[in-house]
């Protein structure tokens, strides 16, 4: 029996071949160009397209703006579009914040909104990290003060991805710097066209676009607020857990770890090296590919990447990112210097892919949550290990003390 294909029936044949067609309209070489160009990660064309079919929200019913989709469609409409290398970071920050936006805010807020994200014409950001807060997202020192019926925001994020394709941000800031950091918290989606809201272009080594975003004087009516006064981590914490451990759907379709979708990127990294193993010639007229060293070598990035798509929870999450990390690097090794071209240049191989995977796969040890911070949730939720306390703390003094 062959279990690399599955059979399906004649009506998710149609559903598959359907998403295809949609692709090749809409997932065009100049999508692909302008995401090499931009490192945004967003096609307005694109994102509209999808509003359209439903598919921004495809389990909803069409009255919902959805397209009615059961579980196993919804799967291959993301499998597809992932294969595709559909640029789509916007969409899922959208996805991320809608459910705390229907379940914490204003109902009038979330009447109006909701059929905007469904469209297309809504999409939200994160607004979490600071500059000199790392990876504690409740260290936040962006504050907002209320006075009646406003609130005035002010302080600096980083890291706020898609900021500039987007309407709102979910911004995380400080109300009560006078309460424990965890507690003196509030939630707001604010309107990103608000005067004071500065937003700068930030370009990674990975050719991709995040952004600083400055909040002077900004002021923001109570109707924005999301969840209590100070109650914002109860209220960030449902986008963040997800982040973090994954949607959690309970119906074999899902990625067994977290980050899956790197992995299945770098397959493909895999598979244009083996092209070019068999149509590159060396000096003596031989290919690449008839070395059985480096079908060796190709054959090992293969596994490597297979195991991490097989590593589940946080535990995958790390996997896939020192995977990427190392076996990019191995691609370059194995190809030589002319892997390290960039796309658009001169006898660039594979229109840049090894250049763009290697730089690419750096960023994976940051993205959603620091590859330590991740190793520290294994420690703590999976095998149950207590929280460290760290020299100078004060639940340590507490104890030397006692």
């Amino acid at each position: 029996m062959d279990f690399s294909r599955i059979e399906v029936d004649d009506d998710l044949a149609a559903f598959v071949a359907e998403v295809r067609d949609f692709i090749a309209t809409h997932v065009t070489e100049e999508v692909h160009e302008e995401e090499r160009r931009t490192g945004g990660s967003f096609n307005l064309a694109l994102h509209k397209a999808l509003g359209a079919k439903g598919w921004i929200l495809p389990r909803r019913p069409p009255e919902q703006g959805g397209a009615g989709l059961d579980r196993v469609r919804e799967r291959v409409l993301e499998l597809e579009m992932e294969r595709a290398g559909a640029p789509d970071i916007t969409l899922g920050t959208t996805r991320l914040v809608l459910t705390a936006v229907e379940k914490y805010a204003a109902p009038d807020l979330a009447a109006e909104l909701v059929p905007k994200v469904a469209r297309g014409d809504v999409r939200f950001c994160l607004g979490y990290s600071e500059p000199d807060g790392g990876s504690d997202i409740a260290a936040a020192r962006t504050r907002a003060v209320r006075d009646g019926d406003q609130w005035t925001i002010n302080g600096q994020k980083i890291f706020t991805t898609g900021a500039q394709n987007c309407q709102y941000t979910f911004l995380i800031t400080r109300t009560d710097p006078d309460l424990p950091k965890h507690k003196g918290l509030t939630m707001f989606l604010v309107p990103l066209d608000s005067p004071g809201v500065e937003i700068g272009p930030i370009h990674t080594v990975g050719g991709e676009r995040t952004n600083v975003v400055y909040y002077g004087d900004v002021c923001v009516s109570d109707r924005y607020r999301l969840g209590p006064v100070n109650g914002g981590w109860g209220v960030l914490r449902g986008p963040l857990d997800e982040e973090h451990f994954g949607a959690g759907h309970d119906d074999g379709l899902s990625d067994l770890g977290i980050g899956s979708s790197w992995a299945r990127r770098q397959e493909r990294d895999v598979r244009a090296a083996v092209r070019w193993a068999r149509t590159a010639r060396r000096p003596d007229g031989s290919r690449p590919i008839d070395d059985p060293r480096v079908r060796a070598r190709l054959g090992q990035a293969a596994l490597d990447v297979e195991a991490s798509l097989a590593t589940p929870g946080p535990m995958g999450r790390v996997r896939v990112s020192e995977t990427m990390i190392e076996v990019a690097a191995g691609l370059v090794d194995l190809i030589g210097p002319e892997a390290l071209l960039p796309h658009g240049a001169d006898g660039c191989l594979e229109d840049g892919a090894f250049d763009y995977a290697h730089r690419f796969a750096q960023g994976t040890a940051i993205y959603g949550g620091t590859t330590e911070v991740f190793r520290n949730i294994i420690a703590q939720h999976v095998l149950g290990l207590p929280r460290p306390v760290y020299p100078g703390s004060r639940k340590l003094a507490d104890s030397r003390g006692s």
